[in-house]
């Protein structure tokens, strides 16, 4: 597994954006990104919950980045509240569902997710997202 990104929870944006260029997991709970770029994945994720494109979510500014990418391609984004409610809400076989969906948009765009692995890892990340709104927190992810 790849550990180059995480999604974690944290109480705000500063103690988010604190970790930049650092792992978070000595901080917050987090979910391992592995083997793909987790800030288009959250706009396929949205994008497939919802309906509405990625490109529509791209020009409304999704992700949200809260540091600046520095050379080194290090950043943090935070998820937007919308997606982070529907990981947080929706039922197991809608998630189930949009991680096959999603498994197989990479599969078209030459990456490959496996089916099992990726409804696996966003029933982690929904999981992650209940505990965050339940602590009337926010998710983010720390790209390194």
């Amino acid at each position: 597994m790849d550990e180059w990104a995480d999604f974690f929870i944290a109480p705000d944006d500063e103690s988010a954006a604190a970790v930049k260029g650092f792992s978070p997991r000595r901080a917050f709970k987090v979910v391992p990104v592995h083997v793909y770029d987790p800030a288009d994945a959250v706009v396929e994720w949205e994008s497939l919950f919802t309906g509405d494109s990625p490109q529509e979510l791209m020009r409304a500014g999704e992700p949200q980045v809260l540091t600046e990418i520095t050379n080194d391609g290090c950043y943090v984004f935070v998820i937007s509240e919308r997606l982070q409610g529907l990981l947080a809400t929706e039922n197991p076989l809608r998630l189930e569902d949009a991680a096959r969906k999603w498994s197989h948009l990479r599969r078209v765009d030459g990456e490959f997710i496996e089916e099992g692995e990726a409804i696996s890892h966003l029933a982690e990340l929904a999981s992650l997202a209940r505990t965050a709104s339940g602590q009337g927190a926010r998710l983010y992810c720390s790209v390194r």
